[in-house]
């Protein structure tokens, strides 16, 4: 009995510590992050399910030394940027982070419309587009921060749907086993572009943004001074690895579910989120299909909130405008007003000609173009003892980070080789 009490405290003391990491690496799996995940395993069975244990480390390394650069001095990433670097360089990740987050909403809202519609085919997607839109704007606008924070942090049990649905096929799982431990590369240019995708998927600008400024918004929570010491770094750095960690075994299974389901019968070529739920029906029975579905209306409504946020966080922190989703809309109206603005382009990008397949592309791109040069910076104020004081990188999260780094340069030369190659 004791030991069923102790437990249990652990966990509930656990979950406690879970916040802004989890949060981060559960929205990394947007709808739009399961088209590009459902397309690996589509085209190429279990050949890439060993991505998700080179990206896990990689992220994790990114994401906690934003959550350090956050706490350590009380700034988003923008902000500190702002303090400490020209202003040419805040204006270029702004300029490239506008287009790419409103592309990214566009293509997820377009995505949860859609799967909307599959569930329901009486009511068109466009409408489902229209209602989920206004949904997460009255969410954000209207719950205090507290609330948010709660909501997106339960909403993260949603993904577990995707852990799932590969059971209820029937599965080789030695030649799982072979395909996550053994790396099976190809070198032709749909292979590579599908790596490419899925690195430029996993490690996206906007989550540098929303990793620090969360941080931030925890400290404010607290109504005083945060003293940053090892008991706190401690516990950010399991929140980040634990969301890191829930982020990547989700990419897994999506892709363990379209490498055997659609690539065992026949379906190679899925261009869509909706198209991978709509094949899992005659394939693997009505109920994967039905939490596949849910799974990316849910996913859809955990990640826009972060994207949106994160662009206005990157605005507001520019200009010096008052932010926060602690405030109410009277309190931060600049800021507010930026998240329903991103969240209505992103809507009417259908209405506009660019598809959101389109949107995926331009959008991989400018992340592309922006990540190398954020990571740089990253590394940079890390190993910067006049901002981070003693909590400067250690010599792991550097090699990771520069890893990464390297990673991340030779996919966007590659992207952007293969994107004017055609």
């Amino acid at each position: 009995m004791n030991n069923k009490k102790q437990t249990s405290s652990k966990l509930s003391r656990f979950w406690k510590i879970l916040g802004p990491g989890l949060v981060t690496g559960a929205s990394d799996d947007d709808p739009s992050g399961i088209a590009t995940y459902s397309q690996a395993g589509a085209a190429y069975g279990l050949s890439t399910l060993w991505t998700a244990m080179i990206t896990f480390p990689l992220m994790a390394s990114i994401q906690e030394m934003c959550a350090r650069i956050g706490l350590v001095t009380s700034h988003g990433l923008a902000g500190t940027l702002k303090k400490n670097y020209s202003k040419p360089v805040l204006y270029l990740m702004l300029l490239f982070s506008f287009p790419a987050i409103v592309m990214n909403i566009g293509a997820d809202i377009a995505g949860m419309g859609a799967v909307g519609n599959l569930l329901f085919p009486s009511i068109h997607a466009i409408s489902f587009s229209i209602v989920f839109t206004l949904i997460l704007l009255g969410l954000i606008i209207f719950l205090p921060y507290q609330k948010i924070a709660s909501f997106l942090k339960y909403l993260c049990i949603v993904l577990v749907v995707y852990m799932i649905v590969p059971f209820l096929y029937k599965q080789d799982w030695l030649a799982v086993i072979k395909a996550t431990f053994i790396p099976t590369i190809k070198f032709d240019k749909d292979f590579i572009s599908i790596l490419v995708a899925i690195l430029g998927t996993t490690i996206s600008p906007y989550l540098f943004f929303w990793q620090a400024t969360m941080e931030v918004e925890e400290i404010k929570q607290m109504k005083k001074h945060l003293v940053v010491n090892k008991r706190i770094l401690h516990e950010m750095k399991q929140d980040v690895d634990f969301g890191m960690l829930f982020s990547n075994i989700i990419m897994f299974f999506i892709i363990l579910t379209t490498g055997t389901v659609l690539f065992n019968g026949g379906i190679h070529k899925i261009d869509t989120v909706e198209q991978a739920a709509q094949a899992l029906k005659p394939l693997a029975g009505n109920f994967a299909y039905l939490l596949f579905a849910i799974g990316v209306i849910g996913t859809g409504f955990l990640a826009i909130p972060v994207l949106s946020g994160s662009l206005s966080y990157i605005f507001t922190e520019t200009f010096g405008w008052r932010d926060g989703l602690d405030k109410k809309f009277h309190q931060a109206k600049t800021f507010y007003i930026i998240i329903a603005i991103s969240l209505i382009l992103g809507l009417s990008l259908n209405y506009i000609g660019i598809s959101p397949i389109k949107a995926l592309i331009y959008s991989a791109i400018l992340y592309g173009l922006t990540a190398p040069v954020l990571i740089a910076i990253i590394l940079h104020i890390s190993n910067n003892k006049k901002i981070m004081g003693k909590n400067t990188n250690g010599k792991k999260a550097n090699i990771l980070g520069f890893t990464t780094l390297i990673l991340m340069t030779v996919a966007v030369v590659v992207l952007v080789y293969m994107q004017f190659r055609g």
